[in-house]
């Protein structure tokens, strides 16, 4: 069996060489955080493979490469508050934390029961607990209690983006969202709030996602 310490080297390369990722703060980011502890556990020898993986209740851990480069395109810099909607195993806001750290903070919200708890004991036991905060409830509409936010990202797909989102975005903010149908014709939508609250939406291409739940999200 290749250890991770390899299957990451070889996987990072892949990913650099072929420019999928740029940023020497996403790479590093990469290259800290070990994913092999937010998977499940009979997942983990599938840990470097750039593919989602399931992770229960419907949900997954997004592939590798685009988590990277979605932590590219957030334009994620140090002291920055992130909040992030679907925690799912904690993997992601990690790899956030370790860009925006010491200083920012990630509020990552997951409405599965289940898996906020699996969230926390990951970023427990990874030593991400003081700079991850995991809140159980419906993240479709934000969380107004650490509002305004200087990145917001939706790592389940939307119908649309949620307005309540928007609101809660700083001026000269970014937030990165997967829009569209369940499982098909979604988008990957950057939308970029300017001083004066109005927004700038880019189509940044094809993307497929698990549905969003809650309120602004798919009814299902």
């Amino acid at each position: 069996m290749v250890s991770f310490k390899v299957a990451k080297e070889r996987l990072l390369r892949y990913l650099t060489e072929s420019e999928v990722v740029k940023s020497p703060d996403v790479i590093r980011s990469f290259s800290v955080v070990p994913r092999e502890n937010f998977v499940p556990i009979k997942a983990r020898e599938h840990a470097y493979d750039d593919c989602p993986l399931s992770i229960g209740y419907g949900q997954t851990i997004s592939a590798p490469h685009m988590c990277l480069i979605m932590n590219e395109i957030l334009e994620l810099k140090p002291g920055h508050k992130v909040l992030e909607v679907g925690a799912g195993s904690g993997y992601h806001a990690a790899l956030i934390a370790e860009i925006v750290a010491p200083k920012g903070h990630v509020y990552t919200v997951e409405i599965v029961p289940e898996l906020v708890e699996f969230a926390r004991d990951n970023l427990s036991r990874a030593s991400y607990e003081d700079r991850v905060t995991v809140i159980r409830g419906d993240g479709s509409v934000g969380y107004s209690k650490e509002a305004p936010y200087d990145r917001v990202l939706v790592t389940a797909a939307a119908p649309k983006i949620p307005p309540q989102l928007i609101d809660q975005l700083k001026p000269k903010g970014i937030l990165v969202a997967p829009v569209g149908a369940i499982y098909l014709g979604q988008r990957l939508i950057r939308i970029k709030k300017k001083r004066d609250g109005s927004v700038v939406e880019e189509d940044l291409g094809s993307v497929v996602f698990v549905p969003l739940r809650g309120k602004e999200g798919w009814k299902l």
